[in-house]
């Protein structure tokens, strides 16, 4: 039989080699962030990163938003993780670029947040010589990152971002510094696609706890008399809110969140004792020194939260501790049964052991130990002075807001300082996500690139930044950003015309001296406000906090800075002084 001309031919074809493309680092970059389904990239040119971004000006899948300060750039990519849960993504130029952006990488990494930082280096035949906006990216983030990396050829461009989102994402989430040498970005390499699967084999996290240990921590909890639940940020990174709410309701315990961890149970529920550690509630507190167990999920018992160790460890109590990061358990205090797993796995065998019929609290012990703790409830310690009416009282503010936003699909960020508390204290998370605050490092100046970054996530969202007038100044340019990318924020400023927190610590701990923390010469932030084309309001008195925010929530497409003149003399209660145990609070001005 014979073979016709089109049948050679096409048999000539088969064995061609297949040409495959050729493209320069940086388009190699960016075809990894698409593949990764990045939507937005928060960034600032400069010299080292320009083959990068003429990249990223020849596709259209991404966003790119070019923010006024490197810093900023982190923040917001940072404030989109924390909302959304996906990986946020950074790019900055090298030298000043970099050391800008440390503080967002320092942040992100203090509350696990997975972030990859994409950050421009001096040519490879240059880097060491001391070139222009030279510096050791590598060297200068490796305290502060999950992992960093060097890209030194074109061709491992594809691999190292794969591996830098995984890590990102994966076991205890954290930043990833992926640092690239300009001729890399620029050199044309064979691309042979994005890889699908990456395999690491000095990292592998684990996610299942182990059953063995599960069943041991929940015939502990079944059998306790005072039992409690203590969570942190880990359910919310985890995504496993849901599932700890199956657990309290199932159980009956009491529960109570870290700063980080609000919104994983329901604020408004009986069950939630409110926050703990300095400055959390009575009941809170109390529980958590005379539980005789102790459920720790995704917590860390850092200082803020159980005050002085040894205070801490005299009252005997049997600890369960889950957390996906190994080194975290027994890291301050000393667990009974440590669990080693995804949280939101390992809360999901325990909700299947209960169902298939593990045992029963004890109803009896129980009831006994809601009564003591509805005893300290009784005392009511977040009720403060509404003042005589001349004045704005800053927990009103936060009050007032919630009662006017709760049950509607809103965020709120924080700066840090004594606003971030009174946000912590008085507006009731009921949903996981939605509280936006920097808790390990307490980084000034988050609050309104962490609101820019979730506003382009969550357009039809309300987001309101709770700042003061020191940590607003921080980052006050970008301002500017909302404008151009139109990111309709709005800004809510309890100005008290000092630096709140540090000047409440020297009238505790510094017999009233005042050193540095009055604010002199601040800026008109109305006129300010409405120099950066954004809508400015000043309320002095109390009758107009509430006609203030309706006026702001009203204008849905401007961004709005209210500026709240707030008492001057007020502080944060309860609070744990420094080196004191959970229960040696004081409880208001007449402790000191």
């Amino acid at each position: 039989m014979e073979i016709s001309k089109a049948e050679i031919a096409s048999a000539a074809s088969a064995h061609k080699p297949v040409a495959v493309p050729e493209l320069r680092g940086a388009e190699v970059l960016v075809k990894a962030l698409q593949a990764e389904n990045v939507q937005f990239v928060w960034g600032y040119p400069g010299g080292a990163v320009l083959h990068i971004y003429d990249a990223f000006y020849k596709q259209e899948t991404i966003q790119h938003v070019l923010v006024r300060h490197e810093q900023a750039a982190v923040h917001a990519a940072d404030g989109y993780a924390r909302a959304t849960g996906e990986v946020g993504v950074a790019l900055v130029t090298s030298g000043p670029g970099l050391t800008n952006a440390v503080t967002g990488i320092a942040t992100a990494y203090m509350d696990s947040i997975p972030m990859v930082i994409i950050s421009g280096q001096v040519p490879t035949h240059a880097i060491g010589l001391d070139a222009f906006q030279e510096c050791d990216t590598v060297g200068i983030t490796r305290p502060i990152v999950k992992h960093n990396f060097l890209v030194k050829d074109a061709k491992d461009m594809a691999e190292v971002m794969k591996k830098a989102f995984h890590i990102a994402r994966s076991g205890r989430p954290g930043p990833v510094v992926v640092d690239v040498p300009k001729d890399v970005s620029f050199k044309k390499v064979a691309y042979h696609g994005y890889p699908e699967t990456v395999e690491m084999r000095s990292y592998n996290p684990v996610r299942k706890g182990h059953g063995g240990q599960i069943r041991k921590a929940l015939q502990l909890l079944l059998n306790a008399k005072r039992p409690y639940i203590y969570t942190g940020g880990g359910v919310l990174l985890s995504n496993a809110s849901a599932e700890l709410r199956t657990l309290v309701d199932m159980l009956g315990y009491p529960c109570t969140n870290t700063l980080m961890g609000l919104g994983a149970y329901p604020a408004s529920d009986r069950k939630f004792l409110g926050m703990l550690g300095m400055h959390g509630t009575v009941e809170a507190n109390n529980a958590m020194q005379h539980c005789d167990v102790l459920l720790a999920v995704g917590a860390r018992f850092d200082d803020r939260v159980i005050g002085n160790p040894k205070h801490f460890a005299q009252n005997e109590r049997k600890i369960i501790h889950i957390d996906i990061d190994p080194s975290s358990i027994s890291k301050r205090v000393k667990v009974d049964i440590p669990i080693v797993g995804d949280v939101k796995d390992v809360l999901n065998e325990m909700i299947g052991m209960i169902r298939e019929g593990a045992g029963k609290p004890d109803g009896a012990a129980l009831g006994a130990w809601w009564d003591t703790i509805e005893s300290w409830r009784a005392r009511d310690c977040m009720k403060y002075s509404p003042g005589n009416g001349d004045v704005i009282k800053p927990q009103a503010v936060v009050e007032t807001l919630w009662n006017m936003t709760k049950g509607t699909d809103t965020y709120i960020t924080s700066d840090v300082g004594q606003h971030q508390m009174w946000a912590a204290q008085y507006y009731k998370f009921d949903e996981p996500r939605r509280w936006i605050n920097s808790g390990g490092l307490g980084t000034m100046g988050v609050g309104i690139p962490y609101a820019m970054g979730i506003k382009l996530a969550k357009p039809q969202s309300e987001v309101f930044c709770i700042t003061g007038e020191g940590s607003v100044q921080m980052n006050i340019q970008e301002l500017s950003t909302c404008l151009q990318y139109n990111t309709p924020i709005k800004i809510c400023s309890l100005n008290n015309r000092y630096l709140g927190m540090v000047r409440q610590w020297q009238e505790v701990e510094y017999e009233g001296r005042y050193s540095h923390s009055y604010m002199d010469a601040l800026p008109n932030f109305v006129k300010l406000a409405e120099a950066y084309g954004h809508v400015g309001l000043l309320i002095e008195r109390p009758e107009d906090v509430e006609p203030a925010l309706r006026e702001a929530r009203r204008l849905k497409d401007r961004t709005v800075f209210m500026d709240f003149r707030t008492d001057p003399t007020e502080n944060v209660f309860p609070m744990v002084q420094a080196g004191k145990g959970i229960t040696e609070m004081l409880l208001g001005s007449e402790d000191l």
